[in-house]
Formats: C-alpha cells, structure tokens, sequence
C-alpha cells in the first residue's frame, strides 16, 4: 500500500517504512472524525493547537490543524509504530484550492513549500477544504 505526497523535484511516498524521497503522487483521503485520534495527537501539538479536520486513506492518516499538517504514516502489524510528519503552514509560499463539482466529487489543495516544492492532497467526497483554505491563507498571505 502507497500513501503519497508530490512534491515536485522532491518526490516522497509513504509504505510500511519511513518517508522515501524518491518517488511520489497523491493522497486519497476521507474525512473521519478527529476524535479517534485525540489520543495520539494530544502529546505532539502545541499549546493553543487546535485539530480542522482529519482526514484517512486506509491506516495512515493526514492531520490538518491551526498551525501546521500532519502526516501520520502507521507501521507495522499492529500500528503501534508511527511516523509524523509535519508540513508548517508558515512555510507556504502558494497554494491552490480546487472545490468538490456537481460530477466530480473530489477535491485537492496545492501547497508549494519554499525550498522543497508541491505538495499535493486530493480529497474523496466531504471536505472542509474551504476551512483549511482560510487558515492556509492566514500563514501564507502575511
């Protein structure tokens, strides 16, 4: 199974292992409920640090908060093992929003990182995507 990130020049995916920098593509993701994972995220997000959405394609998960996105890529047999990852939105440099359409159900968010590249998330069905847009635009347009 592939989770992946496109970063354009820097090109990552998740597996069962650690970020590999060599190849990328899309995340696929369905919105969930936060509160499946306030155990997990409580001890790594800052005080103040408040969860938008979250959003999963099978184990792994994408994490979008007030301040930054958390990738979480779960490992092994059980899924006791975790890597995070964090994309800081004060690192954007610009970013793209494509809205869900009446056929076409899916949405995605376009973030280029200063240094590093494209990163690119597309959604399945509902979204807060125009919510996690504002707070993108928050950080990026100061």
């Amino acid at each position: 199974m592939q989770i992946k990130i496109n970063f354009v020049g820097v090109d990552f995916k998740y597996r069962k292992t650690m970020i590999d920098f060599q190849n990328g593509s899309i995340y696929k993701l369905k919105k969930v409920d936060s509160a499946r994972f306030n155990d997990e995220l409580r001890p790594i997000l800052v005080a103040g640090e408040s969860v938008i959405g979250c959003y999963q394609d099978v184990r792994d998960h994408v994490v979008f908060t007030d301040k930054r996105i958390i990738a979480v890529n779960v490992q092994g047999i059980t899924g006791k093992k975790k890597d995070f990852t964090t994309l800081p939105y004060s690192k954007i440099s610009v970013f793209s929003v494509e809205t869900a359409g009446t056929f076409d159900l899916d949405s995605e968010i376009e973030l280029y990182y200063s240094g590093v590249g494209k990163v690119r998330f597309e959604f399945r069905g509902a979204s807060d995507i125009l919510e996690i847009s504002r707070v993108i635009a928050a950080f990026a347009l100061r």
